[in-house]
């Protein structure tokens, strides 16, 4: 995916979830959008380490 198609799929999803209109999009930095999406997962979704190293035993790539 190239970075065009990237930034068109990153402005979509702003519009839906934030309400934002293509300015809105183009004006933000990316550590401002970062900022907004991570305030909008509630804290105890991110895996720690452990849970990490259980479902790296469980689901082996190779």
């Amino acid at each position: 995916m190239t970075f065009a198609d990237s930034a068109v799929q990153l402005a979509g999803q702003t519009a839906v979830l934030l309400g934002w209109r293509p300015d809105d999009f183009w004006d933000a930095t990316p550590a401002e959008l970062a900022a907004i999406l991570a305030a909008m997962t509630p804290a105890g979704d991110a895996a720690d380490a452990t849970t990490l190293t259980e479902l790296m035993e469980l689901f082996p790539d190779g």
